[in-house]
């Protein structure tokens, strides 16, 4: 019998390779007006997405087809900055093939790819509050999950993952590797760092994390790997702990209100207000009876606030720090409102990237990371058990056994949300563990 469409995709192990890593047959199994891929990329320095765009042209819109006839769609858009022209031009190349396919332009500006912002820019409908693009009748999916999509459905399941590999390293390059090697075997692909003294980011230089062990494995949602001076203004920016961020709000927030001006989710109408959130941290309260600790709820974390204040504070780390302690309290998000529009002034208040990286001082490591398509050999892998939203998998191979690149190795219930993991390299199961299965040829 044939598998569905959906069955192919959750055979696949498919999870977001861009972000929190939500399963994509759970998000793809619904029917809407629109589907949008996200081809903004917005992060400064990360280039995986516009060059899969580029050279993979023909297969993203094959697969969004794809999912326009699936799930019903009247209309499927490549969403990319208007910048990115040899991406352009290879996807109007073969879009005319596809009737219901249409590309759309951004600017140039920050956080253009957070979804509820791509969302607004092509449809002007504004995702509710604590809401989800699928409230608005649009799914949302990332370039190389699309990729994913489109190799899914020719059987082929997730092994590999592309990230850009910059910073203070030798040869910055864009390449394709096996899921579970190392991040140390990862940076020796772009010659190896030029600098003893540094520090890793795992994604962009404004929501990526740094990595505390060089030696963990690469995810199947990994985007890229930032190489910069354990000294640099962004690392000190990640490593300020709570505490000492309050003691400097409550000395030195003039509440100027420069951190609302910009903030992405209050231009698209939402009550997020980073300067009352400021005030709550200063004097435990705001005299409003609309913004509320639970208002952290609303907040993105795209850190822009942070880039705008002129005391160099950071709104999003105490609504990160809110959102956890109510976590632990059992309290959820009450913000369910729907605006009928974004603010007036949004257009005007779009932040810009070259403005952001100067700000962010990283306009040296700004270059050419080329896509290298290349098949590398590496004898071991660690596969992480959970690289996902969701149940952990379940083994379904021993120590021991011999497995082909492409096999099942661990499965998810069927009734638990979770992602298939498969292996990413031919070889031996080296050892089983509560975190991962790892592989040795």
């Amino acid at each position: 019998m044939e598998k569905s469409f959906i069955d192919l995709i959750k055979d696949g192990g498919l999870i977001g390779a861009g972000g929190a890593g939500f399963p994509t047959h759970v998000k793809l199994n619904a029917k809407v007006e629109y589907v949008i891929v996200n081809g903004a990329e917005c992060e400064p320095l990360l280039k995986v997405d516009q060059q899969l765009m580029d050279q993979k042209a023909s297969e993203l819109l094959y697969a969004l087809n794809k999912i326009v006839d699936e799930t019903e769609a009247k209309k499927g858009v490549v969403a990319l900055k208007r910048k990115y022209k040899a991406a352009i031009n290879h996807l109007n190349e073969k879009i005319g093939e596809y009737p219901k396919l249409e590309l759309f332009e951004l600017g140039n500006f920050y956080p253009a790819g957070d979804e509820q912002v791509t969302v607004y820019e092509v449809t002007k409908r504004v995702v509710p509050e604590g809401g989800i693009p699928l409230n608005v009748g649009v799914i949302v999916i990332n370039v190389e999950t699309l990729l994913n999509v489109y190799n899914a459905l020719k059987g082929k399941p997730v092994t590999d993952k592309y990230l850009t590999i910059t910073g203070e390293v030798k040869n910055p390059i864009t390449v394709k590797v096996p899921i579970g090697i190392s991040v140390r075997q990862a940076l020796d692909l772009a010659g190896g760092t030029l600098i003893d003294d540094f520090e890793i980011i795992d994604g962009g230089p404004m929501m990526g994390k740094l990595i505390e062990n060089i030696d963990r494995p690469i995810k199947k949602n990994t985007k890229g790997l930032i190489v910069i001076p354990k000294n640099h203004n962004i690392v000190l920016s990640k490593k300020k702990n709570i505490q000492s961020m309050l003691k400097q709000a409550r000395a030195a927030c003039c509440h100027c209100s420069m951190c609302t001006e910009v903030c992405p989710r209050h231009l698209l109408g939402h009550k997020m207000e980073p300067d009352k959130m400021m005030r709550i941290a200063s004097y435990g309260g705001t005299c409003s009876k609309d913004i509320l600790p639970t208002t952290a709820f609303l907040c993105s974390e795209c850190g822009l606030c942070e880039q705008v204040c002129v005391m160099g504070l950071q709104p999003w780390k105490l609504n990160n720090f809110f959102k956890g302690e109510l976590a632990k309290n059992g309290i959820k998000n009450p913000n369910h409102n729907a605006p009928e529009k974004s603010d007036d002034f949004r257009e005007y208040r779009k932040f810009p990237v070259h403005k952001l990286k100067q700000r962010l001082n990283i306009e040296k490591y700004d270059v050419e990371a080329l896509l290298q398509d290349s098949e590398y050999d590496f004898s071991e892998v660690v596969i992480l058990r959970s690289q996902h939203i969701g149940a952990k998998t379940e083994p379904v191979v021993k120590v021991g056994d011999n497995v082909e690149k492409g096999d099942l190795i661990g499965d998810i219930d069927s009734d638990k949300l979770g992602a298939k993991i498969h292996a990413s390299i031919s070889g031996i199961i080296k050892e089983i563990t509560d975190d991962s299965i790892v592989i040795s040829r």
